[in-house]
């Protein structure tokens, strides 16, 4: 068996992952084999590494880290008919599934897209998760219309910065908190009120909000209620979670009732000012990322990048993007291929 080199969780905790060789994956008859070209850091990667969700995603350690993807396919399955050999792809795995820190990696066919044209590799990369996320947020589960306003916070980060783009094509009133540096940055890609949170409180200036994304939690996430309107709704992606999340991974009943109890501090606070907060987590869907795909290529969304390291520094990345250095959008890691 031919070893490959990735990244891999050995313990949970902050000094968790190393590079490691592993034997290349085998290919199941739903498989795409994909050999990377690039990968890129999402906040989830941080908290699968610290065992954050350990109680209900239960990887067997050690195990490869990585959410996002692009690459060639060298190999498929025996039942696999929509990609082939030399295939430009990307995806975001399902989540027992991940492991995109390696040079091979094998994806369930329905979890994976063809590149958008437009896009290089390295690009590609990027888009996957955040995407995915926006998606599945705006359209899926909060079904956003023409007309409705929606804020965005950190609308310079991975996900905000998608978000705004794709709440903007949906036809959204769009606002959004930056620091100074990248207020101009977010107003390019189609943010309509930009709040400066070095300069005011949002939750001074805004109101009437009919959704919330929130990326940062606590004390932001609670001032965030205030903004919305009556029968609104705030959305977190950083917790606390609720019984949903358990639900969606497939987690017993009595971890529905204990995330409900972590969340049942800003629920109740949520109900007394007449909205609603859940917890969002995404899921994979090769699907969407086609449907999407389609909008890089149309020129309605961008990926936005802030740095490109070499694969065998994807310790280096994760830590300058564990130490807030990321000025905006997402950290690449990327293989030594021609054409990334």
């Amino acid at each position: 068996m031919v070893d490959m080199l990735a990244f891999v969780v050995e313990k949970y905790g902050e000094d968790g992952l190393r590079a490691a060789d592993v034997p290349e994956p085998g290919v199941g008859e739903r498989d795409v084999l994909v050999r990377a070209a690039a990968a890129s850091i999402n906040p989830l990667d941080k908290l699968v590494r610290n065992g954050e969700f350990k109680q209900l995603l239960k990887h067997k350690r050690p195990f490869t880290l990585g959410h996002d993807v692009a690459g060639v396919v060298t190999q498929v399955g025996t039942k696999v008919r929509d990609f082939k050999v030399g295939d430009e792809v990307y995806a975001r795995p399902r989540d027992y599934r991940i492991g995109t820190f390696a040079e091979l990696i094998a994806i369930d066919q329905d979890d994976v897209a063809p590149k958008p044209a437009s896009l290089t590799l390295q690009e590609a990369a990027a888009v996957p998760l955040v995407a995915l996320a926006a998606w599945q947020i705006l359209v899926e589960r909060a079904e956003v219309q023409p007309g409705q306003k929606v804020l965005v916070h950190a609308g310079a980060g991975g996900l905000g910065s998608t978000v705004v783009q794709l709440a903007k094509h949906l036809g959204a009133t769009v606002a959004t908190t930056t620091g100074t540096a990248t207020v101009e940055l977010v107003r390019s890609l189609g943010a309509d009120v930009v709040v400066d949170y070095t300069q005011e409180d949002f939750a001074e200036v805004l109101s009437g909000y009919d959704l919330v994304i929130d990326s940062l939690g606590g004390d932001n996430l609670a001032r965030s209620l205030t903004v919305l309107k009556p029968g609104g709704r705030a959305i977190g992606v950083a917790g606390p979670p609720d019984s949903g999340f358990a639900k969606q991974l497939g987690g017993p009943g009595i971890l529905g009732l204990v995330m409900n109890a972590i969340s049942r501090k800003v629920r109740r606070k949520a109900k007394a000012l007449g909205v609603s907060y859940e917890f969002f987590f995404m899921h994979a869907s090769g699907s969407q990322l086609r449907t999407l795909g389609a909008l890089y290529d149309s020129g309605a969304l961008r990926p936005v990048i802030d740095s490109v390291f070499p694969f065998e520094q994807t310790l280096e990345a994760m830590a300058y993007v564990e130490q807030g250095r990321t000025r905006a959008g997402k950290v690449v890691v990327a293989m030594n291929v021609a054409d990334s």
